[in-house]
Protein backbone atom coordinates (compact mmCIF):
# COMPACT_ATOMS: atom_id res chain seq x y z
CA UNK A 1 0.00 0.00 0.00
CA UNK A 2 1.25 3.32 -1.07
CA UNK A 3 1.35 6.31 1.77
CA UNK A 4 1.83 8.84 -0.54
CA UNK A 5 3.28 8.62 -4.59
CA UNK A 6 5.23 11.41 -6.05
CA UNK A 7 3.57 12.73 -9.10
CA UNK A 8 5.10 13.55 -12.79
CA UNK A 9 3.33 15.63 -15.09
CA UNK A 10 4.57 16.13 -18.78
CA UNK A 11 4.41 19.71 -20.82
CA UNK A 12 5.40 20.33 -24.59
CA UNK A 13 4.57 23.87 -24.65
CA UNK A 14 4.69 26.56 -21.96
CA UNK A 15 0.53 27.45 -20.54
CA UNK A 16 1.01 29.25 -17.08
CA UNK A 17 -2.73 28.89 -16.57
CA UNK A 18 -2.66 25.14 -17.04
CA UNK A 19 0.71 25.03 -14.62
CA UNK A 20 -1.30 27.09 -12.19
CA UNK A 21 -4.48 24.61 -11.99
CA UNK A 22 -2.06 21.83 -11.10
CA UNK A 23 -2.26 20.53 -7.48
CA UNK A 24 0.87 21.66 -5.73
CA UNK A 25 2.55 18.56 -5.59
CA UNK A 26 2.83 17.79 -9.10
CA UNK A 27 6.37 17.79 -10.81
CA UNK A 28 6.43 18.78 -14.41
CA UNK A 29 8.90 17.29 -16.76
CA UNK A 30 9.46 19.24 -20.18
CA UNK A 31 9.46 17.18 -23.06
CA UNK A 32 8.95 18.94 -27.35
CA UNK A 33 11.21 16.71 -29.20
CA UNK A 34 9.56 18.43 -31.95
CA UNK A 35 10.36 22.57 -31.70
CA UNK A 36 14.07 23.78 -31.11
CA UNK A 37 14.50 24.70 -27.59
CA UNK A 38 13.97 27.83 -26.04
CA UNK A 39 15.31 28.83 -23.46
CA UNK A 40 13.17 31.28 -22.61
CA UNK A 41 10.37 29.31 -22.29
CA UNK A 42 12.26 27.02 -20.11
CA UNK A 43 13.30 29.95 -17.76
CA UNK A 44 9.40 31.14 -17.40
CA UNK A 45 8.48 27.79 -16.65
CA UNK A 46 11.32 27.13 -14.18
CA UNK A 47 10.19 30.89 -12.54
CA UNK A 48 6.46 29.69 -12.01
CA UNK A 49 8.16 26.47 -10.55
CA UNK A 50 10.26 27.85 -8.17
CA UNK A 51 7.44 30.12 -6.97
CA UNK A 52 5.20 27.23 -6.55
CA UNK A 53 7.94 25.20 -4.87
CA UNK A 54 7.54 22.90 -7.57
CA UNK A 55 10.32 20.26 -9.43
CA UNK A 56 10.84 20.98 -12.55
CA UNK A 57 12.90 18.91 -15.19
CA UNK A 58 13.82 18.82 -18.95
CA UNK A 59 13.41 16.13 -21.43
CA UNK A 60 17.14 14.60 -22.71
CA UNK A 61 19.38 18.44 -22.14
CA UNK A 62 21.85 17.52 -19.52
CA UNK A 63 23.72 20.79 -20.26
CA UNK A 64 20.71 22.98 -20.39
CA UNK A 65 19.07 22.06 -17.12
CA UNK A 66 22.18 21.97 -15.15
CA UNK A 67 22.98 25.32 -16.68
CA UNK A 68 19.42 26.55 -15.48
CA UNK A 69 19.73 24.44 -12.20
CA UNK A 70 16.91 22.94 -12.71
CA UNK A 71 15.87 20.02 -10.74
CA UNK A 72 16.98 17.27 -12.95
CA UNK A 73 16.89 15.48 -16.36
CA UNK A 74 14.57 13.39 -17.80
CA UNK A 75 16.49 10.56 -20.27
CA UNK A 76 13.90 8.84 -22.02
CA UNK A 77 13.65 5.17 -23.60
CA UNK A 78 15.01 5.93 -26.79
CA UNK A 79 18.33 7.64 -25.57
CA UNK A 80 21.50 4.61 -24.58
CA UNK A 81 23.83 7.04 -24.15
CA UNK A 82 26.64 5.89 -21.75
CA UNK A 83 28.67 7.47 -18.98
CA UNK A 84 25.70 9.69 -17.53
CA UNK A 85 26.18 9.15 -14.37
CA UNK A 86 30.22 10.33 -14.34
CA UNK A 87 29.00 13.47 -15.78
CA UNK A 88 30.31 16.35 -13.14
CA UNK A 89 26.83 17.60 -11.86
CA UNK A 90 25.00 19.69 -9.23
CA UNK A 91 23.95 19.16 -5.91
CA UNK A 92 20.69 17.50 -5.34
CA UNK A 93 20.43 17.21 -9.47
CA UNK A 94 18.99 14.32 -10.01
CA UNK A 95 18.51 12.16 -13.46
CA UNK A 96 15.30 10.22 -14.11
CA UNK A 97 14.37 8.27 -17.22
CA UNK A 98 11.83 6.07 -18.75
CA UNK A 99 11.93 2.11 -19.87
CA UNK A 100 9.51 -0.31 -21.62
CA UNK A 101 11.23 -3.68 -20.86
CA UNK A 102 13.89 -5.12 -18.83
CA UNK A 103 16.64 -4.62 -20.81
CA UNK A 104 15.82 -0.88 -21.08
CA UNK A 105 15.33 -0.96 -17.27
CA UNK A 106 18.98 -1.87 -16.87
CA UNK A 107 20.59 0.50 -19.23
CA UNK A 108 18.77 3.27 -17.13
CA UNK A 109 19.97 2.19 -14.22
CA UNK A 110 23.36 1.89 -15.81
CA UNK A 111 23.03 5.37 -17.17
CA UNK A 112 22.41 6.59 -13.23
CA UNK A 113 18.89 7.36 -13.31
CA UNK A 114 17.68 7.87 -9.43
CA UNK A 115 14.09 7.36 -11.10
CA UNK A 116 12.63 5.05 -13.55
CA UNK A 117 9.16 5.49 -15.25
CA UNK A 118 7.80 1.90 -16.69
CA UNK A 119 5.54 2.95 -18.94
CA UNK A 120 2.94 1.68 -20.25
CA UNK A 121 1.53 -0.03 -17.65
CA UNK A 122 -2.24 -0.08 -18.32
CA UNK A 123 -3.70 0.25 -21.89
CA UNK A 124 -3.37 3.49 -23.93
CA UNK A 125 -4.72 5.48 -26.83
CA UNK A 126 -1.08 5.36 -28.30
CA UNK A 127 -0.47 1.42 -27.87
CA UNK A 128 -2.25 -1.81 -27.85
CA UNK A 129 0.63 -3.53 -26.08
CA UNK A 130 0.76 -2.53 -22.06
CA UNK A 131 2.26 -4.31 -19.11
CA UNK A 132 -0.32 -4.75 -16.79
CA UNK A 133 -0.12 -5.01 -13.03
CA UNK A 134 1.51 -8.79 -12.53
CA UNK A 135 4.40 -7.84 -15.75
CA UNK A 136 5.14 -4.18 -13.87
CA UNK A 137 5.55 -5.36 -10.76
CA UNK A 138 8.24 -7.99 -12.43
CA UNK A 139 9.92 -5.76 -13.69
CA UNK A 140 10.07 -3.38 -10.44
CA UNK A 141 10.88 -5.79 -8.21
CA UNK A 142 14.15 -6.36 -10.09
CA UNK A 143 15.49 -3.02 -9.52
CA UNK A 144 16.75 -1.33 -5.87
CA UNK A 145 15.82 1.88 -7.66
CA UNK A 146 12.58 3.78 -7.23
CA UNK A 147 9.92 2.92 -9.98
CA UNK A 148 7.55 5.52 -11.28
CA UNK A 149 4.32 3.83 -12.99
CA UNK A 150 3.19 5.54 -16.47
CA UNK A 151 0.97 4.90 -19.19
CA UNK A 152 -3.03 5.09 -19.40
CA UNK A 153 -3.29 5.88 -15.82
CA UNK A 154 -6.53 7.52 -15.20
CA UNK A 155 -9.57 7.93 -12.87
CA UNK A 156 -11.40 4.93 -13.72
CA UNK A 157 -7.69 2.94 -12.92
CA UNK A 158 -6.08 5.08 -10.21
CA UNK A 159 -7.33 2.77 -7.51
CA UNK A 160 -5.40 -0.04 -9.15
CA UNK A 161 -2.22 2.06 -8.62
CA UNK A 162 -2.47 0.39 -5.09
CA UNK A 163 -1.41 -3.07 -6.58
CA UNK A 164 1.63 -1.96 -8.75
CA UNK A 165 4.93 -1.70 -6.70
CA UNK A 166 5.92 1.95 -7.55
CA UNK A 167 6.85 5.18 -5.77
CA UNK A 168 5.14 7.26 -8.01
CA UNK A 169 3.13 7.75 -11.09
CA UNK A 170 3.12 10.00 -13.99
CA UNK A 171 0.03 11.03 -16.37
CA UNK A 172 -0.72 13.60 -19.31
CA UNK A 173 -4.13 13.58 -20.31
CA UNK A 174 -5.80 12.58 -16.88
CA UNK A 175 -3.64 15.22 -15.32
CA UNK A 176 -4.70 17.93 -18.08
CA UNK A 177 -7.94 17.36 -17.47
CA UNK A 178 -8.52 17.22 -13.72
CA UNK A 179 -5.20 19.27 -12.47
CA UNK A 180 -5.60 16.30 -9.88
CA UNK A 181 -6.82 18.73 -7.46
CA UNK A 182 -7.80 16.57 -5.09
Amino acid sequence: MHNKLKIYYFINSFNSDEINNLNKNISLIYRNYEDRLDLRVIKRIKDICTLQKREFYIANNIKVAQKLKLDGVYIPSFNNLKNLKNLSVIKNFKIIGSAHNKIQLINKEKQGCSEIFIAPVFKTKKSKLFLGISKFNLISISSNINIVALGGINSSNYSKLKSVKCFGFAAISWIKKTGLKR
